[in-house]
């Protein structure tokens, strides 16, 4: 059977989707004042992510990352969103005070991100030995059922932890003092 013969400018016209929209949902979540635009470009960077994690053959990871952070952390902002008070308090920051903690905070990710690339790069990094299992969905259900099993109940737990503060702030947390 021939191969379809524009397949590799397929699949880096793909990769490069799966990048900007990363990017530019990142961007979008980060530079709008607006939450609900934040969420979208939440939403929209999560879809990235999912795209990368396919192309780094990890459909499960895909899937949950679409399903857990598009499907339920987002969904769940914009109904906070939808509950919160509506009066927003007036801003006490000055725009020097802005572009201070704005400069610091891109200095700090700047040297976070050089120092990772330069250990990235420049350690000789070992090959591993042999692949334990294939990565498929049963594979990660055995692990978790079995070797992971109390991380799984312990999550689960802080999980009904947050739904139960959630129910409570949502019954006494809309009362004005």
């Amino acid at each position: 059977m021939k191969e379809f013969p524009a397949t590799d400018y397929v699949v880096a016209f793909v990769f490069a989707v799966a990048v900007l929209a990363t990017v530019a949902g990142a961007l979008i979540a980060v530079l709008t004042s607006r939450i609900i635009r934040s969420v979208c470009g939440l939403m929209i960077c999560c879809f990235g992510l999912a795209g990368l994690y396919y192309f780094l053959h990890s459909p499960f990871l895909t899937l949950m990352e679409i399903l857990i952070y598009v499907g339920a952390i987002c969904v769940t902002i914009i109904f906070a969103v939808m509950l919160a008070e509506p009066d927003e308090a007036p801003r006490r920051e000055t725009r020097r005070a802005a572009v201070g903690w704005g400069g610091g905070a891109l200095l700090a990710s700047g040297a976070a991100f050089w120092g990772i690339s330069r250990v990235g790069l420049n350690h000789s990094w070992i090959t591993p030995a042999a692949k334990v299992n294939q990565g498929t969905v049963k594979d990660i259900g055995i692990s978790l059922l079995t070797t992971y099993s109390l991380a799984f109940e312990l999550i689960s737990l802080v999980i009904l932890v947050a739904i139960l503060g959630a129910l409570v702030i949502a019954r006494y947390g809309r009362t004005k003092p």
